[in-house]
Order: structure tokens, then C-alpha cells, then sequence
């Protein structure tokens, strides 16, 4: 177990802002692809069909979401995975903004807030990131992967994708964006396993290890190539059906904390961080999805700056202070006093009995008379 040189963390530091930019603008460009097909009339990827694989558009977000990923590949050999999976975070900001530009999607005052925590997020877990690496040799990797903890953990993860693809997607997948989405989530935590593994192994194999014939780096490669392949074929189905605006944030935080659940299984950099660095790291990340949410919950709100000052104003109707302030009159105008004044329908009698009684002071007035 080797420390991790500060050159090192910002390479990987570097290698993981970079890939956000490639994996950010990948979504808006598969995205773009989807669209021109619903327009054509293909069959949608949504219901089945694979008529996207002849979109250029699509597969220049592949290539484009395939570079960002080969940083991020490279990302972690250099730094913590608790730091590289957080900050695609910062994926999630790039795809607000150039949909906002690129597929007509409003980017509101609460958008840019959201926009800003989640720089301030990836900063502040920047800060406080483990500067520690746990696994440096594949040796070292295939100790973890026999701990009795990860085995229990990866036996979950794949008997639950089992079932959500197989019984559960058929039925919801196409009415709740959730279940797509965690497929790619939960598989995604054991991908980042298997790229972290890879990572190592080629680091080895640029210093003069014979990794290409431990058994253990072609299983960590066929590993990785079938859970990318079932991400990307999820992820199709649920850009296709959902907002893009919606499928990004939420892939992010449901992925995001597979990740970060599997490295504190099967890496252990928790155990090396302090108290404060630990506490940061957490504040970080919540702060992200705070981000997240007001960049999404409320981006059907048309809301700017230039119209903050109506907002302020604005009183609500069910508000007692509603209506406007009118001053009673303090005496009676001329117009009052000449008009004829109903006492019985103001007392509230009913007009029946007011007009007995009136009929009765009048036979009481002639029995005088």
C-alpha cells in the first residue's frame, strides 16, 4: 500500500474535471440522436428498438461519453475513487447548461443556484479528499475482493439487478424513471470496482509487471465490458422515455452513493480519513444534491432575476392582508341618508315576517286614528 504523491492526486483530479466535460455533452448529443429518430418515426429505444445505432448524433455522444470515461478509467489509478465518482457531479452541471442552449431546456434562478452548490460541493470534497491510496497491486485487489464483506455486497447487487431487470422493468419501467436508473446505479458500483482494479493492474504494467498473465486482470476487464454494456443499454431506455433534465441528476445520486458504498466496503479509504475530513467529505456531498435538487425540482418555475422584485411583492391570496385597505366612512353622505334603509333584511329577518310587522304597525296606526 503506497501513499498517493500530491503530483499524482491532481493528475487525477484534472483526468476526472475532464472527463465531466466529455460524459456531460455526451447526454445532450445521445439525447439530440433520440429526438431526430422520434421525429422519423423509428421504433424508440424505450420500446425496444435499436434504430439509434445508424444516428450519427448518437454515436458521436458514445465516442464523446466513451472519452469520458477513459479519463475517468485513468482517473482512478491516480486518485481515491471517494474524490473521482463525487465530482461527476460536476457532469451533472455541464448537461443543465448546454441543454439549456441545445434542447430548449430553461435554466432558471434556482437552476444557476443549483448550478453554483454543486461547485462549491465538489470543491469542498476536493478539500477534504483521503490523499491515501488503500490498493496498489493486484495482488493487494484480489485480498479485497475475497473479504467476506464485498462478497455479501456483490451477491446483493447482482441478485437485485436480476430482478429489476427481468420482473420489474418489463412492468414499470416505462412509467417510473427510477428503475432504469437504479439498474444502472447498482451495476455502476461494481464497474467502478472493476476500473479501479484495471487501473492499478496497467499502472503495474507501465512499471514492468507482468499483469497480462494474472488471471485476475481479464476477469476485471470481461466484468467491466458487461456492466458497461448493460448501463448504456438502460441508460438508452431511460433518456429516451424521461427528461434529460431528469434522468441526469438522479442517475448521479443514486450512482454516486452505490459508488461511494462500494469503496467503503471494498477499498476502506473511510478508515483512513479524520474525523473532520470524513465529516467534510459528507458535507460536500450532501451540498451536491442540494444543488441537484433546486437545478431540477424547480426548473418548470419561470423565475429570473428581473422578475425577483414582483415575487417580493406578490402577496399571497389566502393571505389576510390580501385586500387592499379601504377607510371607513366616518359619517353618513347625503346619498346614504336619502336611500331607504331595509332594517329587517339587515337584522337578518327573514322578509316575511319584516313585512307582517309592518302590516301590523300599520292596523295599530288606524285603531288610534
Amino acid at each position: 500500500m503506497d501513499a498517493v504523491t500530491p503530483f499524482d492526486f491532481y493528475i487525477g483530479l484534472s483526468l476526472a474535471v475532464s472527463s465531466c466535460l466529455f460524459i456531460g455533452g455526451s447526454f445532450i448529443l445521445k439525447k439530440k440522436g433520440l429526438l431526430r429518430l422520434a421525429g422519423k418515426g423509428s421504433m424508440r429505444a424505450g420500446q425496444g428498438g435499436y434504430a439509434y445505432l445508424k444516428e450519427w448524433l448518437w454515436w458521436a455522444g458514445l465516442i464523446s461519453m466513451g472519452a469520458g470515461e477513459a479519463a475517468n478509467f485513468a482517473a482512478y489509478a491516480f486518485a481515491p475513487a471517494t474524490l473521482v465518482t463525487p465530482l461527476g457531479a460536476l457532469s451533472v452541471l455541464v448537461s443543465a447548461v448546454l441543454s439549456s442552449y441545445f434542447l430548449d431546456e430553461r435554466l432558471n434562478v434556482h437552476g444557476k443556484i443549483g448550478c453554483l452548490l454543486c461547485i462549491l460541493g465538489s470543491t469542498v470534497m476536493v478539500i477534504h479528499a483521503p490523499q491515501e491510496e488503500e490498493v496498489a497491486s493486484l495482488s493487494a485487489m484480489a485480498e479485497k475482493l475475497k473479504d467476506p464483506g464485498f462478497i455479501v455486497f456483490a451477491v446483493c447487487i447482482v441478485a437485485s439487478s436480476l430482478v429489476l431487470m427481468f420482473f420489474v422493468a418489463p412492468r414499470y419501467g416505462q412509467k417510473n424513471v427510477l428503475v432504469y436508473i437504479l439498474i444502472c446505479s447498482v451495476i455502476g458500483s461494481l464497474s467502478v470496482s472493476c476500473v479501479k482494479g484495471l487501473g492499478i493492474g496497467i499502472k503495474e504494467l507501465f512499471a514492468g509487471t507482468a499483469v497480462l498473465k494474472e488471471p485476475l486482470f481479464w476477469c476485471l476487464l470481461v466484468c467491466l465490458v458487461l456492466c458497461i454494456s448493460i448501463q448504456i443499454s438502460y441508460l438508452n431506455k431511460a433518456l429516451d422515455i424521461f427528461n434529460t433534465s431528469i434522468v441526469t441528476p438522479i442517475y448521479y445520486v443514486f450512482f454516486t452513493t452505490s459508488v461511494m458504498a462500494c469503496s467503503a466496503i471494498l477499498f476502506k479509504e473511510w478508515l483512513r480519513m479524520s474525523a473532520d475530513g470524513a465529516l467534510g467529505t459528507i458535507s460536500g456531498f450532501l451540498t451536491i444534491i442540494l444543488g441537484i435538487f433546486l437545478l431540477h425540482a424547480f426548473k418548470d418555475i419561470t423565475f429570473t432575476w428581473d422578475s425577483l422584485p414582483l415575487y417580493l411583492r406578490q402577496v399571497p391570496q389566502s393571505s389576510p392582508w390580501a385586500q387592499p385597505y379601504a377607510p371607513l366612512p366616518s359619517h353618513d353622505t347625503h346619498e346614504d341618508r336619502k336611500a331607504p334603509r331595509d332594517t329587517g333584511s339587515k337584522a337578518g329577518v327573514p322578509p316575511e315576517l319584516t313585512e307582517r310587522r309592518n302590516n301590523g304597525t300599520k292596523d295599530i296606526t288606524k285603531a288610534f286614528a
